[in-house]
């Protein structure tokens, strides 16, 4: 007769022990999760992590306030140049200048006025032009 073989889920829930809980009194005593804690130790807060991205690209060395730009010409002209200069870059410039002005788009979410959403779209688009990268 074959024996037969327990799945990995079950194996890992056999081999689990069982939470033992000690309550030392009527008041709740609640650990910090390490995320919470790691935070906490004096480290500053990494709420804006993307805005130190932008700001501190290890890639690129961005113009102030590109993406602020009015004109969408003028928004993929700085990408370019930025990323042709660029030594750092691990990618082609076309790719690096792309993909700062993608992650700048999704990271802005809501907060991105419908106006603004529209220029950068078009920047992207005047970035393929610029790169000669017409299809």
């Amino acid at each position: 007769m074959a024996v037969r073989r327990k799945t990995a889920r079950a194996r890992r829930t056999a081999t689990r022990k069982p939470a033992t809980r000690k309550n030392t009194g009527g008041a709740r005593v609640r650990k910090a999760s390490s995320a919470r804690r790691k935070s906490a130790a004096g480290k500053p807060s990494s709420k804006r992590w993307s805005q130190r991205v932008t700001r501190e690209s290890d890639a690129l060395d961005l113009q102030r306030g590109v993406f602020k730009l009015t004109d969408p010409k003028k928004i993929a002209a700085s990408l370019k140049r930025s990323a042709e200069r660029s030594s750092r870059r691990k990618a082609g410039a076309y790719r690096s200048a792309l993909s700062m002005l993608t992650f700048y788009v999704n990271r802005a979410g809501k907060t991105l006025s419908k106006t603004q959403r529209d220029r950068l779209q078009r920047a992207k688009t005047e970035l393929k032009h610029q790169f000669h990268r017409d299809e």
